[in-house]
C-alpha cells in the first residue's frame, strides 16, 4: 500500500526500467518482513523453553522456511498476486474485484472489505511501535553501553517515531529514492550476518527439512502451537507484496522476494540458528548477539534505518487504503494532501498521521518492549490473511468462473494454513492480541455507521428532492431572472434538483446563463482512463448534465476534468464560473434508522467531513455553499 516511493509506471518493467523497479520494491514491499529477523526467532525461541537446544533451533528454522515458502512465496507471489483488480492489489481492491465478479453489492463481501481493511490500521499501529522499539533495544547491548541504557529505551524510540511522524507532510518522494539501495543494504547485511555464524554449526542446515517443524509441533502439541504464533512473525508484511502489485508490477516484486529477500532472510535465519545451537544462551536475543563487536555500531545505525523504512511503508500505506476507503464511500472525505505534483500516491492525510503518531505512543507506553508488542502483532495479520483468502475464493468462483470443487482446491490449503496460524496466535489474545482486534472492530463499526447512515440521508434526500424535470417546467411558468456565466451544482443524483440549486432560486431569485448538474462517482476498478473520465448530456439550452468518474485509487481533480471538456468544445470561462455545494446541517432525530447513538456517532463524522471544495480540488473563490438542516 505504500505508495509514496513508487519509482515510476509498473508498466514500464523492461530493461533497466525493470530492475529500477525491483530496487524499488526492496525497499518499500519488504520494509517489514525485512526487520522481522530483529524479534522473530527470538520469540520463536523464547516460547520454546522446556524443548532441547537442538529440537527448537532445528524446529524453529524449518517452521520459519516453510512458512516464508508457503505463505510468501506460493499463497502471495504464485496465487494471490493473479486476483488484482486492473493492475492494484490490497484488501479493498480485492473487494471491489469480487463484488464485480458477484454482479452486485453484497454486504458479506462489504464486511469482508471493511474488516480487512480495518485490520490494516493495525498492522500500521504496531509495525511502527515493535520494529523501531526493537532497534532501540539493540543499543543495550551495544559494546560500551549495557543495562544502564534500558530506561531510555522506550524515550529513545518515541523521539524517533514522532519525528518520522511529523515529517510526513512533506512527502517522501526524496526519501523514498534512498529506500531501495538502503534496504539492499540490509538485506546483504542479514546475509553477511547469517553466513558468518552458520559455520558455527552447519547441522542447522538440516533444519530446512520439514521433518524437524512437524516433529516440533506434533511432540511438544502446546508448546508447538505457542512456538508456532511467534513463527508467525516472519511473514508479517506478506500483504504488502500483493497490495504494492499497482506501483511497482508484478514481475519486479517476484523478482525482488526471489532474488534477494527470501535468500537473504533464510540466510539469516539459518546464522541465527546455528549460533544458538552453538551458544544456547544467544538465544535471548540472538539477532543482536550475531553482530560483531567491531561493527557493531555501523549494524545498529543500518538497523535503526531499516525500522524506519519498514514504518514508513506502513504509515503511507495506511494514507493509501484510507484514500481507498474514502473514494468507496466507507469513511467521510478527509482532507488528503498532494505532496508531489509529479508523482502519483505522494499524499498525506493530516489526521490519519496523527491518530497513527497517538496509537503508536500509547502502544510504547502500554507494551514498554518489543516482546511485549510481538503478542498483539499475528492475530491481526492472520485475521486479514483469512479473509483475503475467503475473498480470493469468491474471486475465484465468479471472476475467474471456477467450478466449486474447483475454487475449493485453490483456496482450502491455504486456508488451512491461515487458520492453523491464526489459531496459534488467539493464544495472545488475553496479553495484547485483543489490541488490533478491538481497534479493527471500533473501525468497522465507524464504516458501517457511515455506510448506512449515507444511505439512509441519500433516500431520505430522495424522497424530499423535487425531480429536475418537474423544476423545469417550473421555470417555464415562471422564468427567473438571469446573470452571465456558468454555474456548475454538485449533486449525488442528476435525475434530482440539486438541494443548492433551489436554495440559489429561493434567495437570490437568479439562473445563470449556464447550468450544469455535475455528478462524481467511483468506479469498481482503480483507475478510469480519460477517454472515459467525464460524460456531457444536453438537457436543454440551459442545463447539461455531467459525470466525472474516477477510480478508488484516483484523487478527485474537478478542474482537470473541466478542462478536459473544454478541449472538446464544452466553452466556459473558470474564472467566471461559480460552483454550487450544499452544505447539510444534520440534527439526531428518534424516527431515523440508526439508533440514536449511531446518529450522533454519524452527525460527529459528517462534521468531520474535509471541506468538499479542498477534496475536489475547486478553485478558492468560486465556491458558493447552500445551506439545509435535515432530521437523521
Amino acid at each position: 500500500m505504500a505508495a509514496d516511493a513508487s519509482p515510476s509506471s509498473p508498466a514500464r518493467t523492461r530493461g533497466s526500467g525493470f530492475w529500477m523497479l525491483t530496487l524499488g520494491s526492496i525497499g518499500v514491499v519488504f520494509g517489514d518482513i525485512g526487520t522481522s529477523p530483529l524479534y522473530a526467532m527470538r520469540e520463536a525461541l523464547k516460547h520454546a523453553q522446556g524443548i532441547s537446544t537442538e529440537d527448537a533451533a532445528m524446529g524453529v528454522v524449518s517452521l520459519v522456511f516453510w512458512a516464508l515458502m508457503l505463505i510468501v512465496t506460493i499463497k502471495y507471489l504464485a496465487v494471490v498476486m493473479r486476483a488484482d483488480n486492473k493492475g492494484e492489489g490490497g484488501t479493498l481492491a480485492m473487494m471491489a474485484l469480487a463484488q464485480r465478479g458477484l454482479g452486485r453489492r453484497s454486504t458479506m463481501i462489504f464486511i469482508l472489505g471493511a474488516l480487512g481493511a480495518a485490520l490494516f490500521y493495525g498492522d500500521g499501529l504496531i509495525t511502527p511501535a515493535v520494529t523501531v522499539l526493537s532497534a532501540a533495544e539493540g543499543i543495550v547491548d551495544a559494546p560500551g553501553v549495557g543495562e544502564a541504557f534500558r530506561p531510555f529505551v522506550v524515550p529513545t524510540a518515541a523521539v524517533i517515531l514522532i519525528a518520522l511522524f511529523m515529517v510526513q507532510s512533506y512527502g517522501t518522494a526524496r526519501v523514498g529514492r534512498f529506500f531501495g539501495p538502503i534496504t539492499l543494504v540490509w538485506f546483504a547485511t542479514l546475509a553477511g550476518l547469517g553466513l558468518l555464524h552458520i559455520f558455527d554449526a552447519p547441522e542447522i542446515l538440516y533444519g530446512l527439512s520439514p521433518h524437524y517443524g512437524i516433529a516440533l509441533f506434533l511432540d511438544n502439541w502446546l508448546l508447538g502451537f505457542a512456538v508456532l504464533g511467534s513463527v508467525f512473525l516472519v511473514v508479517t508484511g506478506a500483504e504488502a507484496l500483493y497490495a504494492d502489485i499497482g506501483h511497482f508490477g508484478k514481475g519486479p516484486i517476484r523478482a525482488g522476494w526471489l532474488l534477494v529477500a527470501f535468500p537473504c532472510l533464510m540466510l539469516n535465519y539459518l546464522g541465527q540458528g546455528a549460533l544458538v545451537l552453538a551458544n544456547p544462551e544467544a538465544a535471548a536475543n540472538p539477532f543482536f548477539r550475531m553482530i560483531p563487536q567491531a561493527i557493531y555500531w555501523p549494524v545498529l545505525l543500518l538497523t535503526t534505518a531499516a525500522s524506519i523504512i519498514a514504518s514508513q511503508a506502513v504509515i503511507t500505506g495506511a494514507f493509501s487504503m484510507t484514500q481507498q476507503a474514502v473514494q468507496l464511500g466507507l469513511l467521510p472525505r478527509l482532507t488528503i494532501r498532494r505532496t508531489s505534483e509529479t508523482i502519483a500516491g505522494q499524499i498525506y492525510i493530516p489526521s490519519v498521521n496523527y491518530m497513527l503518531m497517538a496509537g503508536v505512543l500509547f502502544l510504547l507506553a502500554m507494551f514498554q518492549t518489543s516482546s511485549n508488542l510481538t503478542w498483539a502483532y499475528g492475530i491481526a495479520i492472520t485475521a486479514e490473511m483469512v479473509i483475503t483468502v475467503a475473498l480470493l475464493f469468491i474471486i475465484a468462483r465468479h471472476h475467474w468462473k471456477f467450478s466449486l470443487v474447483g475454487a475449493a482446491a485453490l483456496c482450502a490449503p491455504f486456508l488451512l494454513i491461515d487458520l492453523v496460524f491464526f489459531g496459534a496466535n488467539t493464544l495472545k489474545f488475553f496479553d495484547g492480541g485483543w489490541f488490533p482486534i478491538a481497534l479493527a472492530a471500533s473501525i468497522v463499526l465507524l464504516m458501517s455507521i457511515w455506510v448506512r447512515g449515507t444511505h439512509i440521508l441519500t433516500a431520505k434526500t430522495r424522497l424530499e428532492s423535487v425531480p429536475f424535470k418537474d423544476f423545469l417546467a417550473s421555470l417555464n411558468v415562471r422564468p427567473p431572472h438571469r446573470t452571465s456565466g456558468t454555474a456548475i451544482f454538485l449533486t449525488a443524483d442528476t435525475e434530482l434538483t440539486p438541494t443548492s440549486l433551489l436554495h440559489n432560486l429561493k434567495h437570490n431569485h437568479v439562473l445563470h446563463a449556464k447550468n450544469v448538474l455535475l455528478t462524481v462517482r467511483t468506479a469498481q476498478t482503480p483507475r478510469v482512463p480519460e477517454a472515459d473520465r467525464v460524460k456531457v448530456e444536453p438537457i436543454n439550452d440551459d442545463f447539461k448534465r455531467m459525470v466525472v468518474t474516477y477510480g478508488f485509487m484516483e484523487q478527485p481533480n474537478l478542474p482537470a476534468a473541466l478542462a478536459q471538456v473544454r478541449r472538446e468544445g464544452l466553452k466556459f470561462d473558470i474564472m467566471s464560473t461559480s460552483f454550487f455545494l450544499s452544505r447539510r446541517a444534520l440534527v439526531a432525530s428518534p424516527t431515523s434508522g440508526l439508533p440514536r447513538w449511531q446518529d450522533n456517532i454519524f452527525i460527529w463524522m459528517s462534521r468531520n467531513a474535509g471541506n468538499p471544495a479542498d477534496f475536489f480540488r475547486l478553485p478558492a473563490g468560486r465556491v458558493i455553499e447552500m445551506g439545509a438542516q435535515v432530521l437523521v
